[in-house]
């Protein structure tokens, strides 16, 4: 549904996305993860039709991305989404469900059942007397109200409170599983993790790694493996009457299990930890900028 094919933007000298490409199949849910200046933005507002891009191309549901009829199938959040505040919540959306043609019946079906679904109150409240919250629900309905096949939202709960984002990410996961086509970016790594099918990393403009999460951690994550026994062995540390070990291989693991049985013990229990994506971006970036200074010396 969204294809990028060595998408590159550059403003003079200044190269902010160099030769991104990749594919979100339908019904998928793609993450870019990155720090500031990444290039993230840049991308999705390329996606979007908002932005030309200098090199490549891109298309979402079909449709080159510098067409009109693209965004008839595109629902687009951006991270900062001021909205007419005289208006309310109400009247706002159907502005914009004329502006995509909907019918005024469809549009006051649509429109109540989305903010009923984002527990929307107060939807005739006038959207300056909204908090930040509030407006960020109407920003979303917004972005639903002609029913678009793919959603790029940029940083969906950015600058939210824990109880808000977290609905915000539920609902985006909601999405997902009525078939919804989704990309988006966010600095919350737990939240990506939590609903992304697949994720991108960037860095300086350029793609780094990218692959599904269990992919990510095997190739620039750790497996951990945390054993208990019920006697010490070396490098074992004393927890509630158990002695717990952590080794980085199943030789280990082996290792540790013939210690405990040489000092007529046991192991108890085995419990495997994997890299959590945040744990994966930084050694991601961290390779990156020992790449980086390679170059340079």
């Amino acid at each position: 549904m969204i294809s990028a094919d060595g998408l590159r933007k550059t403003y003079g000298g200044f190269v902010a996305v160099e030769g991104s490409t990749f594919e979100v199949d339908s019904g998928e849910v793609f993450g870019i993860v990155g720090p500031n200046g990444a290039g993230k933005t840049t991308t999705l507002k390329m996606l979007a039709g908002l932005i030309e891009p200098t090199g490549g191309s891109a298309t979402v549901a079909g449709h080159d991305v510098a067409t009109t009829e693209m965004r008839r199938h595109l629902g687009f959040l951006p991270e900062e989404s001021p909205l007419y505040e005289e208006m309310t919540a109400t009247s706002y959306l159907h502005f914009f469900a004329d502006l995509y043609d909907v019918p005024r019946d469809v549009a006051d079906r649509r429109i109540d059942e989305t903010l009923t679904d984002l527990d929307l109150e107060h939807r005739d409240r006038r959207i300056g007397d909204m908090s930040k919250g509030m407006t960020r629900k109407v920003a979303i309905a917004r972005s639903l109200i002609n029913d678009p096949e793919v959603l790029i939202y940029d940083e969906p709960a950015s600058g939210l409170d824990p109880l808000t984002t977290n609905y915000i990410i539920e609902f985006t996961s909601d999405l997902a599983d009525a078939g919804k086509t989704i990309l988006f970016s966010a600095h919350n790594l737990f939240h990506v993790e939590s609903i992304c099918d697949r994720v991108a990393i960037m860095n300086d403009g350029a793609i780094v790694a990218r692959g599904g999460l269990e992919e990510l951690r095997r190739e620039h994550g750790e497996r951990r493996y945390h054993v208990y026994t019920d006697v010490e062995v070396s490098g074992a540390t004393s927890e509630g009457g158990q002695y717990h070990s952590v080794a980085s291989s199943m030789d280990a693991v082996e290792a540790i299990r013939e210690a405990a049985t040489d000092r007529d013990g046991r192991v108890l229990d085995i419990r495997t930890e994997e890299s959590s994506l945040e744990e994966v971006f930084l050694n991601v970036a961290e390779r990156e900028q020992a790449t980086e200074r390679t170059r340079e010396a």
